[in-house]
């Protein structure tokens, strides 16, 4: 008799530990989930400034520059 309860509480945590471990899991894709969606949402963001920032350059009339910074102000100082 002991050994069929013992059998059976080993059951029951072994239930409660795999459904415990269903929840994390559910939980940390619905958190992946979320991040990434954040992420694609500011990628988003980013894309329409950058296309509004090359608009307003355009329409004020300035060129976009190709050199990174310090490479341009080397060329202007000689």
């Amino acid at each position: 008799m002991l050994f069929v309860s013992a059998r059976s509480i080993f059951n029951t945590e072994y239930r409660l530990v795999q459904t415990l471990l269903q929840q994390m899991q559910d939980k940390f894709q619905t958190m992946s989930d979320q991040i990434i969606g954040r992420i694609d949402e500011m990628s988003t963001r980013i894309d329409d400034l950058e296309k509004n920032i090359a608009d307003l350059m355009t329409q004020a009339g300035v060129e976009e520059i190709e050199a990174p910074p310090e490479k341009a102000k080397e060329g202007q100082g000689s």
